[in-house]
C-alpha cells in the first residue's frame, strides 16, 4: 500500500550560491554529518548535496507535511543500504509522522531514488506500507 510519494527538482546552482555564501552554516543546517562526509568526497559536492536536499524535500512531501509540524531538515537523512540502494532514515518529527501516518499492522519501507545532470538534481519518494507477518518460521 503506497502511503505517501513525493518528488523534487533542485538547481544544483542555488545549492552551489547557498554553499558560497553560507559554507558551514548551510551544511549544518541541512545535512548530517555523514551526509557532508559524503559529499566532500565527491569530485562535484554541490551536486551531491543538491540530490540530498531534493530527496528531503521530496520526503517532506511524501509525509504530507513540508517542513511544518516539527519536520527539519536533519530529521530525514539520506543513507546507502549495504547494497548501495540509498534510502532515507528518520528521526524526530519526521519519524513521528511517519509513525501517525503508518496504518496499523503495517511497517513504512522508503523508496528513494536520486539522478543528477547539470545543472539540475532530482528526487523521488514513496513511503510503502507493509503488512506485519504473523509468520513465525520453524527452526
Amino acid at each position: 500500500m503506497i502511503i505517501g510519494i513525493g518528488n523534487d527538482l533542485c538547481d544544483i546552482r542555488r545549492i552551489e550560491r547557498s554553499l558560497e555564501r553560507f559554507g558551514d552554516r548551510f551544511r549544518d543546517r541541512v545535512f548530517a554529518p555523514e551526509e557532508q562526509a559524503k559529499a566532500e568526497r565527491r569530485a562535484h559536492p554541490a551536486a551531491t548535496y543538491a540530490k540530498r536536499f531534493a530527496a528531503k524535500e521530496a520526503c517532506a512531501k511524501a509525509l504530507g507535511t513540508g517542513f511544518r509540524h516539527g519536520v527539519f531538515w536533519r530529521d530525514m537523512v539520506v543513507i546507502n543500504l549495504p547494497s548501495g540502494r540509498p534510502t532515507l532514515r528518520l528521526t524526530g518529527g519526521a519519524l513521528e509522522r511517519l509513525t501517525a501516518i503508518t496504518p496499523e499492522g503495517m511497517t513504512a519501507d522508503i523508496h528513494l531514488t536520486l539522478t543528477d545532470e547539470y545543472p539540475l538534481a532530482q528526487a523521488i519518494v514513496m513511503i510503502y506500507g507493509v503488512a506485519r507477518s504473523s509468520f513465525i518460521p520453524k527452526r
